[in-house]
């Protein structure tokens, strides 16, 4: 091949070489862009659909301390960016005891409540119960009778467009005395709220109920689809200072983090109790962090309430820390 030849040969090369790379170049950050994209929608797919709540105990001080109307609930929630609501029995009691709980004032509780959270469009979630009676006594006439008290707030949580009521199981401090006791006083509240479609659900809340694997196992006996759990992550003491279910020292606790990982299966709400914060707005007690990957991977999708319980900040300085804290750790 002549001089001549072998240069126009090696000039085409060069031409070929040159437009086979601008052409790779186009296109690879174009398939790169593509990549992204896929492995954006791949995580899109994947993430919880969890939406927050405001548990109406985080502004109990307001209420009981400072007389703010408890009718409010709706307005402040709706002002602070949640999207549900769960209601607190007790913060209603003044009125609805002066009425002995008759079926007129608990109808106009519902009325009211009702049009307060259409009036923000809030989605009215759960009904906390206090002070009915202990549902899991060993006394079988008094079992009865505490939970036939809760019968009112079924068809109260009914009638309000929730999806359950929150019950204590309070009773014997003996894990053995209490266990088939639990299961024959959830066994006939749940039976009574299934044709009402309201579940009934038990928040570790002092005594054995704040032994996760001892109320695991509480469900499991009760076995019935509309009977479940409201993991809290704070509430796990299972030994105070007197013997006591709520008010003396705490001195011993259940692991929090297997706790609420023994919880989830039955969970139908989670609570996620806070009490303080450091500077970078975490929580000092609880790693929330670590304890929603936990509530993530039970594939529970659902609304998690913003519980404050603290004492350094107000309680709409704690109520605003734990949703932007929660905002956080799921992003």
């Amino acid at each position: 091949m002549s001089r001549s030849s072998l240069a126009q040969k090696s000039i085409a090369t060069l031409i070929l070489v040159a437009f086979l790379g601008i052409y790779s170049c186009k296109q690879g950050p174009k398939d790169s862009a593509e990549e992204n994209t896929t492995e954006e929608v791949a995580v899109e797919a994947t993430k919880p659909d969890i939406k927050l709540s405001l548990a109406q105990w985080s502004i109990h001080k307001m209420i009981f301390e400072e007389g703010v109307d408890p009718y409010t609930f709706a307005e402040k929630a709706n002002e602070w960016g949640f999207e549900g609501l769960e209601y607190v029995s007790a913060l209603y009691y003044e009125e609805l005891q002066a009425a002995d709980f008759s079926e007129e004032a608990m109808n106009n509780w519902v009325e009211k409540s009702k049009a307060e959270s259409e009036k923000y469009g809030l989605a009215n979630l759960l009904i906390m119960v206090d002070g009915q009676g202990d549902i899991a006594v060993t006394d079988e006439a008094e079992r009865t009778k505490a939970v036939e008290n809760h019968y009112k707030w079924v068809d109260a949580a009914a009638a309000l467009g929730c999806h359950s009521i929150r019950v204590n199981l309070n009773g014997s401090m003996d894990p053995e005395v209490w266990m088939p006791a639990s299961v024959a006083g959830l066994t006939q509240l749940a039976t009574y709220a299934k044709d009402k479609n309201i579940n009934i659900i038990v928040e570790n809340h002092g005594g054995p109920s704040s032994n996760a694997q001892l109320l695991a196992e509480v469900m499991e006996k009760v076995g019935m689809d509309n009977c479940g759990t409201l993991p809290d992550f704070g509430n796990f003491c299972i030994k105070r200072a007197e013997g006591d279910y709520y008010s003396s020292e705490c001195v011993e606790e259940y692991d929090k983090y297997k706790g609420v990982k023994e919880l989830m299966p039955y969970a139908k709400g989670v609570s996620a109790k806070s009490y303080n914060f450091d500077e970078n707005g975490n929580e000092t007690v609880i790693d929330f962090e670590r304890i929603m990957d936990t509530v993530v991977a039970s594939g529970y999708e659902g609304f998690v309430g913003v519980e404050y319980e603290g004492s350094e900040l107000s309680e709409e300085e704690g109520i605003l820390a734990t949703k932007a804290l929660l905002e956080k750790v799921l992003e």
